[in-house]
């Protein structure tokens, strides 16, 4: 039977690496994206099938798991990878990072995943072993983020670090209440990698990036859930 997995965001950057990591591994790996037409190129490139999908749009976000429902009947992975960084460069104080700044973050970063992945969840529940990966960040652990030792203590990006700090509770939280179930749920951060949220600043590439979304997407039962990892291992929270 094959797996079928969702990845939002897959039209550029770490999304499309995970998708095309994953198709190589013989994923269905349905490229979810805002912009259709990128969408679409980026999974003719693939190979692999297109959903429009916007993750702030409600009822574009319903539409697509009413159309993966109609094509495969279920859904096996949903990595959450859409993310947005509130314009680069940031802000460089949170005294100077205006409230709406934070609402547009994290009308994507966390808003947007609770959105799909309710929305997904049924289609989950079908799956013999469902599995969500929530795309974070090193700069969402608080603990990292004071400790002045670490290369993150300059990173004090108030809207972007906090989104990543909100969406790791969501992980927590619903791999709390999916606990008794099949579908494992964590979070991974790719490391720094040059890419469109950051203007390509980054040290690794997206291809790096994606490999423990890949890893978490296609874990086996003896798995974490409730995890929030790197390349390298457990990270603090």
């Amino acid at each position: 039977m094959t797996t079928t997995a969702l990845i939002t965001g897959a039209n550029k950057g770490i999304g499309f690496e995970i998708a095309r990591q994953l198709a190589e591994r013989g994923v269905t790996a349905v490229v979810g994206a805002r912009d259709d037409e990128r969408g679409r190129a980026a999974a003719e490139r693939l190979g692999q099938p297109y959903v429009l999908l916007d993750v702030t749009d409600e009822e574009s976000v319903q539409a697509a798991a009413k159309w993966i429902e109609r094509e495969y009947g279920r859904l096996d992975v949903l990595v959450n990878n859409a993310g947005v960084a509130g314009g680069w460069p940031p802000e460089p104080n949170p005294s100077a990072t205006p409230a709406s700044t934070l609402r547009e973050v994290y009308e994507t970063n966390v808003f947007g995943v609770v959105t799909v992945t309710n929305a997904m969840l049924p289609l989950l529940r079908r799956s013999e072993a469902g599995r969500i990966v929530n795309v974070s960040s090193e700069l969402g652990s608080i603990s990292l983020a004071l400790d002045p030792e670490t290369p993150f203590w300059e990173n004090n990006l108030l809207a972007y670090n906090s989104s990543k700090s909100a969406l790791n509770m969501v992980t927590a939280s619903y791999a709390k209440e999916l606990r008794d179930t099949p579908i494992k749920v964590n979070a991974c951060t790719p490391g720094y990698c040059a890419t469109d949220l950051n203007g390509h600043t980054g040290y690794r590439t997206a291809e790096q990036g994606a490999v423990i979304a890949v890893r978490l997407a296609t874990l086996g039962a003896d798995g974490p859930t409730g995890a929030f990892l790197s390349e390298d291992g457990p990270l603090t929270w």
